[in-house]
């Protein structure tokens, strides 16, 4: 309901998923503002194939997941205290596009200790949800950082539509719901990585006078090559 902004950005943020840097997007609110009824939105025109989802994460665990798992499809953490202990692997992953970890393991034949070499590879488009108020700035610095509408209006909005789902119109817009999620699924399989150029690049400009832009500017014009994939 409502969120407009919120969700066209969310959108072409999942989108980003097949350009070779994507975007990370962090939605921040109070608890029970809607911040993770909004990333459902968005995740809900994904296949699911094209994501992976999770509630939280260990230290080690990207490390040692399967070398194309996480290729051109997002990882939707539902509350970044989740994601805590494993924020120095996605601050790599988004960063560097891959992680590499070297870890001793036993061979089953002779007993002996080997050195395994284990790979993850990028790009992924990383999104997570948040109630805290002081955030890991490495992190923030990474993500486009959504706000949830928590203003009166919008409660009241929200509340309607709570209301008009349990009428027999709703349940009927529920069933319909489905139907264009399919439609809308199948158009996200079609989209492949493609490379994008910018001839007016040199045109552009944005703010410069803190540090901190040189990664703004960075997600501002991923920003425009994802819509650009899209059209």
């Amino acid at each position: 309901v409502g969120e407009e902004t919120n969700k066209l950005v969310g959108y072409l943020g999942v989108v980003s998923r097949h350009l070779e840097s994507p975007l990370a997007i962090m939605v921040q609110s109070s608890s029970a503002a809607g911040k993770s009824s909004l990333m459902e939105a968005v995740l809900a025109f994904l296949p699911d194939e094209q994501r992976v989802q999770y509630s939280a994460m260990t230290g080690q665990s990207l490390f040692y997941m399967g070398e194309q798992d996480l290729k051109h499809k997002v990882l939707a953490i539902v509350e970044e205290e989740g994601a805590h202990s494993a924020s120095y692997a996605l601050k790599l992953l988004q960063s560097e596009g891959v992680l590499t970890i070297a870890s001793t393991g036993k061979d089953p034949a002779t007993g002996r200790l080997l050195t395994h070499q284990y790979r993850v590879e990028g790009p992924v488009m990383i999104f997570l949800t948040t109630t805290a108020i002081d955030l890991d700035e490495e992190m923030l610095n990474r993500c486009l950082v959504l706000s949830v509408n928590e203003d009166r209006a919008q409660t009241q909005a929200i509340h309607r539509v709570q209301r008009e789902a349990q009428t027999l119109e709703g349940l009927l817009q529920r069933r319909d719901r489905s139907t264009i999620l399919a439609v809308h699924r199948n158009a996200q399989r079609l989209l492949k990585p493609v490379f994008v150029a910018n001839p007016y690049a040199r045109e552009l400009t944005f703010h410069d006078s803190q540090t901190r832009t040189r990664r703004d500017h960075m997600k501002y014009l991923t920003l425009i090559r994802s819509i650009a994939l899209l059209h």
